[in-house]
This record gives structure tokens, C-alpha cells and sequence, in this order.
């Protein structure tokens, strides 16, 4: 009795004693495996998986995954949908930098999971930050996700559980005193710049694209509208904060607002539109130059704070208004933050809140520069 054909697919025994099998696509185009098998079985086995995916429809062209990475990693950072100057920006470093050099030229439909831990080690073993590897993981993640979306590969090969995760060491939190020793330290047109960012929280770009207009009258809030970012080609980007979120109004604690009537008096113009922070010149105030100008390193280790970074202050001030007794929605509020609902929740008494923060701050500053002048020298007092 003949054997029945296989109603699916063909299979034939090549010289070498291995089995190859072929089968005809939805597309009609007649595709080998991928491999051949050591058995008729084994052979068998893969056809009737084949064909259930057609049957399913859940095939995919086995061809439409040879891509490079490179290429489709380029073009998905190019047309991604909001993303911000800095992100691009970032998303270009990463895949440059930890990516490109040993992933730029494989197809998609070889990038295994092994691939994938294989160059997850190297970037360890090589010695690289593991937030940067981190980072680099996340941003290789959800290519591969768009690549999954645009049916070029099955499933998503990175499955390393906790790669994306960073686990960033704790950032150094300064004293009080500290942070006036540093607004102290630093050229008197940036003293206000560092008392505000320890002290209402506001972020770099956030302090760099403030105008006249954003400070209230008497000196008593501060209105984010805009955040200015500096791309790494140089060019100087202004635009709305990144969520609704960050457009706030905070209020500056009373002890530090003569500080900033005395700022607006002597370096900043009476148009409403004139930036409250700029550089010696009246240039834009740089982040890529702030380290220079306020000759930063120099300072924060004479205060005893090496290492301490401008975005410090702002952790500086979470953690004192955390101290505050504000609670989780008071301080999203506060900072700019987004995320969770319980922010929304409680946004219609934000304002009050921030103020009773703010209020409590101010008290505790009072506090701690009484205590410095009745017998506690600083080291801007020491030096002269």
C-alpha cells in the first residue's frame, strides 16, 4: 500500500542523511526551513507547527525580519512619537555607544535571546555603568517591541528579567547650611539659582527658561510654563514642561524671597519677558557651561559635597519638603510628576498644600541660619 502524502509541505532526505523540509507561504512563495532535521520526525513535526500558524494566522514571513538592527533602530528613533529633543538626543548616544558597535549589522530575525544576554555580559564584563546598561537594554527593548507591532519578528528576544530596572545609588542630600555655603560660593548672579533649586524643587531647564513675568509680584511663586533643553549639537530648545503635570505654580519659602527681589533687581531687565537667569553676558545660561562659569567642582568639594551634582538640589529639596509631613500627591505636585492618580485626586488642594510646605521650609531655614549665626561660622565667613 502506497504511504499517504502529506497534504502540507515536503520533506526529502538530502546526501548528508539529514531532512529538509519545503512548504508553500500564504504568499505562495515556496520556502525551505530554516534548518534541516536529523529526522523525517523531526521534520514532520516543524511542518505541522508551520502549518498551524497559517491555519491560526499567526505566520509570519520569515523573510520580513532581515533588517538590520541598525537600520531599523535608526529610522524607529526618527519617527517615535513625542519624544523630546533631550530623548532623541539620548536614544541616539545609547545606540551609538552600546549598541551599534556589535548589533548594528544583525537581521532582526537573528537576534536571539542568547544574542541578546550575550552582548547584555559583554557591556558588564566591559565594565560599563550598569544604569547605562540598563538604559541601553530598555531603549533595545522596545525596538524590538515595535518590531513585534510591525510583524517582522514573532517575540520579543529580550527576556532578561530586571535588565531594564536601574538600581542607581543614592543621591547625596545637602544640609541647609550646606546649600547656602554653595549660593554663597558660587558667582553672586547664580546665588538665587541654587537657593531656588534647593528650595521650590524646580529642575535646571525649568529655572533656565524662567521670565520675569513667572515670578509672582511680591516675590511669592514661581509659575513654570516652559523648560529649556540643550541639545547636544549645541542648539538651545524651548518648549512647553513634558507633562500637564509640570506646568505648576510653586511657592517660594519667605525666608529666600528677599534672595530673589534683590536677583530681579540686579540682574534682571523690567520686560516681562526677560529671563531671570542668564550667563555673565546676558547669554542663554548653559547647562553645558555651568559647570565652568560657577566653577562647580572647585565649590561643592570645598563644602564638603564631592560629587554633588546641580540636579542634587533638587533631591535636596524633595527630601526637605518630604520632612515637611507633605504627603505623596503634595509632593508630585510640587515637583512636576505625573504618574500616579492619587496626584489628580488631591490637585484642587495642591496650592494650599504647597504653600503650607513652602511655609515649613522657610521656618526650617530660619531656623538653621540663626543657629549658624549664633556661633556657627561658615566657610564663606572663614575664608575672609
Amino acid at each position: 500500500m502506497p504511504k499517504a502524502r502529506r497534504r502540507f509541505g515536503r520533506i526529502r532526505k538530502l546526501p548528508s542523511g539529514r531532512h529538509q523540509a519545503r512548504y508553500r507561504g500564504p504568499d505562495g512563495i515556496d520556502r525551505p526551513a530554516p534548518r534541516t532535521f536529523a529526522s523525517k520526525t523531526d521534520a514532520n513535526q516543524w511542518l505541522t507547527r508551520v502549518e498551524a500558524e497559517i491555519i491560526k494566522e499567526t505566520w509570519r514571513d520569515p523573510d520580513a525580519g532581515r533588517v538590520p538592527l541598525g537600520d531599523y533602530t535608526q529610522e524607529w528613533i526618527k519617527h517615535r512619537p513625542g519624544l523630546r529633543p533631550r530623548t532623541v538626543d539620548l536614544y541616539r548616544w545609547l545606540y551609538r555607544r552600546y549598541i551599534a558597535p556589535t548589533m548594528a549589522d544583525r537581521l532582526l530575525s537573528d537576534i536571539t535571546p542568547g544574542v541578546v544576554r550575550s552582548w547584555h555580559a559583554d557591556l558588564l564584563t566591559d565594565g560599563v555603568a550598569r544604569t547605562m546598561v540598563a538604559k541601553a537594554y530598555r531603549l533595545l527593548r522596545a525596538v524590538l517591541n515595535t518590531a513585534v507591532d510591525d510583524e517582522l519578528i514573532h517575540r520579543n528576544p529580550c527576556r532578561i528579567k530586571g535588565a531594564g530596572v536601574e538600581h542607581a545609588p543614592e543621591r547625596p542630600v545637602a544640609t541647609i547650611p550646606q546649600v547656602f555655603e554653595l549660593a554663597a560660593l558660587v558667582p553672586t548672579r547664580l546665588r538665587t539659582l541654587i537657593l531656588l533649586a534647593a528650595f521650590t524643587s524646580l529642575r535646571y531647564g525649568e529655572l533656565a527658561a524662567l521670565r520675569r513675568r513667572d515670578i509672582g509680584r511680591r516675590c511669592e511663586t514661581i509659575t513654570v510654563r516652559a523648560t529649556l533643553v540643550e541639545r547636544q549639537t549645541g542648539e538651545i530648545v524651548v518648549g512647553p514642561p513634558k507633562t500637564s503635570a509640570g506646568r505648576r505654580t510653586v511657592t517660594i519659602p519667605a525666608a529666600i524671597r528677599r534672595d530673589v527681589r534683590a536677583h530681579l533687581a540686579n540682574f534682571v531687565g523690567d520686560d516681562p519677558d526677560a529671563r531671570v537667569f542668564t550667563g555673565a553676558t546676558g547669554a542663554v545660561l548653559r547647562r553645558s557651561n555651568f559647570q565652568r562659569v560657577s566653577n562647580w567642582t572647585a565649590v561643592v568639594t570645598e563644602v564638603g559635597l564631592p560629587g554633588f551634582h546641580f540636579h542634587d538640589l533638587r533631591h535636596t529639596g524633595n527630601t526637605l519638603a518630604s520632612q515637611t509631613g507633605a504627603n505623596l500627591a503634595d509632593l508630585m505636585a510640587r515637583m512636576g510628576h505625573s504618574s500616579t492618580r492619587a496626584a489628580r485626586i488631591y490637585a484642587h488642594t495642591a496650592q494650599e498644600r504647597d504653600t503650607a510646605i513652602a511655609d515649613a521650609l522657610s521656618s526650617r531655614i530660619n531656623r538653621e541660619r540663626a543657629r549658624a549665626r549664633n556661633g556657627h561660622k561658615s566657610i564663606s565667613q572663614r575664608r575672609s
